[in-house]
């Protein structure tokens, strides 16, 4: 599969102010001076090792939402890394912004090469052993469409690179193990799909994160040898918007 060439702006990000980040710390708390000469603390909306975007010295963009029922006024949104190829490039990294990447995408049709025609999207659907899982997207095809099974997408936050190879996981993650079970259960009645949303521009392949999480890397081989399909959706991020820029090269 060769890169799309394909560009979107598919989600606009509002205004978002920069400055340094000072220290992550509590895993969900990072101190930053910005550039108007204020220290804040922003909440940081990724739970991770942020490995290669975790750079204390470095720029990033927060978002400032205030609002009565938020502990802190601040969400950090982005971090500018070295780039592949080199200079910098901004990296997203609130990971709880692709489902609506991913989603907006669809809805503008994007993915409509390789998924088809789409009716409708439900979010955070019940499946898996017991309905304990929740499924990020589920879509229903249009009518007409020449696959008429529903499509399980689940969505993974993407950030860590080796040059231009995107990777996934940065750490063992059981979850993600789990995720690859279920949706290699879901064939053949349905479609699987997992979509490594790309949160970087300079990358152009994509591999699982072997070295980090060896079981993921084998479990993902499984997945795709069964069926499951793999939309790695490459993304630029601005302090504006965030667009689509087709999907990444298989790697594995």
């Amino acid at each position: 599969m060769a890169p799309a060439t394909v560009a979107v702006p598919v989600l606009p990000t509002g205004p978002l102010l920069e400055g340094v980040l000072l220290k992550r710390y509590k895993r969900f708390l990072a101190d930053v001076a910005l550039d108007d000469g204020q220290t804040v603390t922003a909440h940081c909306p990724n739970t991770g090792p942020m490995t290669g975007v975790l750079l204390p010295g470095g720029r990033v963009r927060l978002r400032h939402d205030p609002s009565p029922s938020r502990k802190l006024a601040w969400t950090w949104e982005q971090a500018q890394v070295g780039a592949h190829g080199g200079g910098l490039v901004w990296v997203g990294v609130n990971t709880a912004l692709p489902n609506r990447l991913v989603r907006a995408t669809i809805e503008a049709g994007g993915l409509e090469p390789w998924l088809g025609p789409i009716g409708s999207i439900r979010a955070e659907v019940p499946y898996g052993e017991g309905r304990r899982s929740r499924i990020d997207l589920l879509l229903t095809p249009a009518a007409g469409a020449i696959d008429p099974r529903p499509i399980y997408l689940e969505v993974k936050n993407t950030t860590w690179s080796d040059g231009d190879l995107a990777l996934f996981p940065d750490t063992v993650t059981e979850r993600g193990q789990k995720h690859l079970v279920e949706l290699t259960a879901l064939l053949p009645g349905a479609r699987a799909v997992l979509v490594p949303c790309l949160s970087r521009s300079d990358v152009s392949r994509f591999a699982p994160g072997d070295s980090a999480d060896p079981r993921y890397g084998e479990l993902f081989r499984t997945a795709v040898a069964a069926g499951v399909e793999v939309l790695p959706c490459r993304y630029s991020f601005t302090d504006a918007s965030v667009t689509f820029l087709g999907l990444a090269a298989q790697a594995w």
